[in-house]
């Protein structure tokens, strides 16, 4: 039996999850956690075969999480499972030791096959983001015109609220989008994204 860890902080998704797996007589959930420090704690005594991780947790991200596991339990396979359908963010998690990307929206049967193919030794990619990583062999960067339009404030120096003023959106609305962007572009802050955004003429 595939034992299953479960890092991701919506309960109702991982409660409904817990259930289809252990049901599945494929594998079974030995542990969850909210976060990224309740999950390193978890790993260091549950040893389990794999972990599902979302990218977007309180005290941190998965992209770069991947990194730190995947040195200190190497045979453990991370698939990932997030409402990011970025090429970008699947890109970068891959590259960082991820065997698999599911988006949230699959059906329980596409995760329960995910954590199958991964202990088989393969990389599992849900149908959509598999069909966008073939699509995109290069690694172009593309902005939605709101992000290109959120990047330009940010270039210019606008606070969070003066630009939550003139796009209209709450200022916690514009905290997301800014995490959103760092993370899709792999910088470590907005300062860093700024120099990005000039250097590779993104505004």
């Amino acid at each position: 039996m595939i034992t299953v860890h479960i890092t991701d902080d919506h309960k109702m998704l991982v409660e409904g999850l817990t259930l289809s797996i252990n049901e599945s007589d494929i594998a079974t959930v030995i542990g969850t956690s909210s976060t990224l420090s309740e999950c390193r704690t978890a790993l260091a005594s549950q040893n389990p075969d794999v972990l599902l991780l979302d990218i977007n947790l309180p005290d941190g991200n998965g992209v770069d999480f991947c990194v730190e596991i995947k040195q200190k339990y190497p045979n453990l396979k991370v698939l990932i499972l997030t409402t990011h359908n970025e090429y970008s963010i699947a890109r970068r998690v891959m590259d960082n030791g991820a065997s698999g990307y599911i988006l949230k929206n699959a059906l329980s049967e596409e995760v329960i096959i995910g954590i199958e193919t991964v202990m088989s030794g393969k990389i599992f990619l849900c149908d959509e983001i598999d069909i966008l990583m073939k699509n995109r062999n290069e690694n172009p960067i593309w902005l939605t015109v709101r992000e290109q339009e959120l990047l330009r404030f940010i270039v210019n120096g606008f606070t969070n609220q003066e630009i939550a003023d003139k796009m209209f959106l709450s200022i916690e609305t514009i905290k997301t989008y800014r995490k959103n962007l760092i993370l899709k572009l792999g910088t470590k802050n907005s300062m860093s994204l700024v120099k990005m955004a000039i250097e590779q003429k993104l505004v």
